[in-house]
């Protein structure tokens, strides 16, 4: 694993302005060396309720990152605006998927040679949705894809993932109400293309099992220095920073995966 790797703040061009915004913030991981070796690009969107900065793909990130793979990780418009907000419409999202590939080969001289889209939870759908309308892609990796609403298993939405004809990977926690392995079992079923599922026991829609998440601290006292009075916005206990448990192993997978796909042999 490569640790030379560079991450680059930048501001990511909206063709059209969404919710008043004509840019959103994203993170370029550069590897050491780039474009040398096999050039392959991936970008990762988050889900709904999270925004790019969530530790779970800060962490996916930097693994595929020192793993010399040229990597994104993006805010949709609406996370821009506030993590609790609704999602936007889901052309709008797609808008700004493509917006963010574009910064991957915003260098003519070292565009990538192969390019995978993945995404957790709405930014799966919009992953897969693209993919479905042929554009030229490796493979596609999903977290958490939402195949039915909560609790409704038998209303299976795959929204076109029938029509995507490269390799797909699906990682979904066994927990997970929008994404039972029953459904699973019935959405592979319905696809023609290569494809790969990794169910993670125990865990839920945030990849996480119960057990390994520790408990939130109490919220603030009103007068604690530097933190909201109560009655403000709602307290919110900070995020875990560094993930443990299966998320490792299933981020390394993801490299070998992708590896796979092409032939190649991981660094």
């Amino acid at each position: 694993m490569d640790h030379s790797a560079k991450f680059e703040e930048v501001r990511i061009p909206l063709l059209e302005p969404i919710r008043g915004l004509d840019a959103v913030s994203g993170v370029l991981g550069v590897p050491e060396w780039w474009p040398t070796g096999e050039r392959i690009a991936m970008a990762i969107a988050h889900a709904e309720g999270s925004d790019y900065t969530d530790p779970l793909i800060e962490y996916v990130h930097r693994v595929l990152t020192e793993n010399h793979i040229l990597t994104i990780r993006f805010n949709f418009p609406f996370a821009e605006k506030s993590r609790r907000a609704k999602a936007d419409p889901i052309e709008s999202l797609e808008l700004a998927y493509r917006c963010a590939l574009a910064v991957l080969g915003r260098d003519p001289t070292a565009t990538p040679a192969h390019l995978f889209l993945g995404g957790f939870g709405i930014g799966a759908r919009v992953a897969a949705r693209l993919a479905s309308e042929r554009l030229q892609i490796d493979g596609l990796a999903m977290f958490s894809y939402p195949l039915h609403p909560k609790g409704q298993a038998e209303n299976l939405q795959v929204e076109g993932l029938n029509r995507v004809v490269s390799p797909m990977l699906f990682v979904h926690g066994s927990e997970d109400p929008t994404c039972t392995p029953a459904a699973m079992k019935r959405c592979l079923s319905r696809i023609g293309a290569p494809t790969r599922a990794v169910t993670i026991e125990g865990a839920g829609r945030n990849l996480f099992v119960p057990e390994d998440i520790p408990p939130p601290p109490p919220p603030p006292e009103p007068d604690d220095e530097g933190l909201k009075a109560m009655g403000d916005d709602e307290f919110v206990p900070p995020r875990r920073t560094e993930p443990e448990g299966p998320a490792e192993k299933f981020a390394l997978d993801l490299v070998d995966w992708i590896h796979g796909i092409l032939g190649t042999e991981p660094p």
